[in-house]
């Protein structure tokens, strides 16, 4: 299986269904994190994706859990949370995209910037049961007009999806430059999020945590997002089509302590095939099923067997019918 057949899968299917118990609002500070407590389950608001986003879709390299690169500047694990306004619920399989620039207040991929064709500090991953996911950085440095701030986008389904961006209070983020001068040449951020014309409608929704891990050396900051959806699935053209052939359902047990069950309905008989990815978009695992006949299946993947070791990963199913070859992405997690 080629990672850009993957890739582009990831692309088209975006949503689908399971939960475990999730967190509150990022606006817990001091790097609090995602407690057990509900979300504030307000709709995050939108903004511009600003002049550098990039479509990250077809570009099979974005696919990656660290986004810096080469990049300068204090480490940053980014943890974000998604929530569905419908019922308040964490919403698993979607897609997240982050960008931002370097410190210096440069972006990635820009001919203007003197970056074109190059990749630093952008990235997406896929959401685990928790509606979580995670990103490894730079904090990112300012430019004049603007705080320093992510943009970042949610696929909710293959036609929907939310853009917005996060920022921290001023504080913490004038705090974490501060600490790090050698790092940082124009110093901390001279605006506050209050002073972001971006921010002008309010942004009390949009402030992540931020705290110092002395042991890892790193920042580490939480940020949640609700958007528009059920927490357990969305639909557009894609997933639509795929409902016609089969319906991929979330692994049981998930977290997986050695094996797990993958639930697979075909509508009609199927040639089946399936991959597992780390989050760092690397294939670990391609299995090919014989010939299924219509009906329900329950697909047994052992772990321990395979000799993989705890991590998250995306499964990947390749469905062949007389119709033509459907796929579906999610995500399961193998615990310590």
């Amino acid at each position: 299986m080629k990672r850009s057949q993957f890739l582009k899968s990831v692309g088209a299917a975006l949503a689908l269904p399971a939960a475990l118990p999730f967190a509150t609002s990022a606006q817990n500070r001091k790097g609090a994190g995602f407690s057990s407590s509900r979300s504030n389950c307000v709709l995050i608001p939108s903004e511009t994706a600003g002049p550098f986003p990039l479509d990250l879709t077809e570009n099979e390299f974005f696919f990656r859990q660290e986004i810096h690169e080469d990049r300068e500047g204090v480490r940053l694990r980014q943890r974000v949370r998604i929530v569905g306004a419908d019922n308040c619920e964490p919403m698993p399989n979607v897609r997240v995209n982050i960008w931002h620039c370097d410190r210096d207040g440069d972006y990635s991929g820009y001919a203007q910037m003197g970056s074109e064709g190059l990749t630093y500090c952008r990235g997406y991953q896929m959401t685990d049961a928790n509606g979580e996911c995670e990103f490894v950085t730079i904090f990112p440095g300012w430019y004049p007009g603007r705080v320093t701030h992510v943009h970042f986008q949610v696929h909710v389904s293959s036609q929907y999806s939310v853009v917005s961006q996060w920022t921290w209070p001023h504080e913490d983020a004038v705090n974490a430059v501060s600490a790090h001068l050698d790092l940082y040449p124009a110093g901390p951020d001279p605006l506050s999020p209050a002073q972001d014309g971006v921010f002008a409608n309010g942004y009390e929704l949009q402030l992540a945590d931020l705290a110092w891990d002395e042991e890892a050396q790193e920042y580490v900051s939480h940020f949640e997002a609700t958007v528009e959806g059920a927490g357990t699935s969305g639909v557009g053209y894609q997933e639509l089509q795929n409902a016609r052939v089969f319906e991929l359902g979330q692994n049981f047990p998930n977290p997986v302590a050695t094996f797990t069950q993958i639930p697979l309905t075909l509508h009609e008989a199927a040639d089946v095939s399936y991959s597992l990815f780390s989050p760092l978009g690397a294939c670990v695992a391609h299995v090919v099923v014989d010939p299924l006949p219509a009906g329900r299946h329950e697909l047994v993947v052992d772990f321990e067997a395979m000799n993989l070791p705890p991590a998250s990963y995306l499964y990947r199913f390749q469905i062949q019918t007389a119709r033509g070859r459907f796929t579906d992405v999610k995500r399961m997690t193998v615990a310590k």
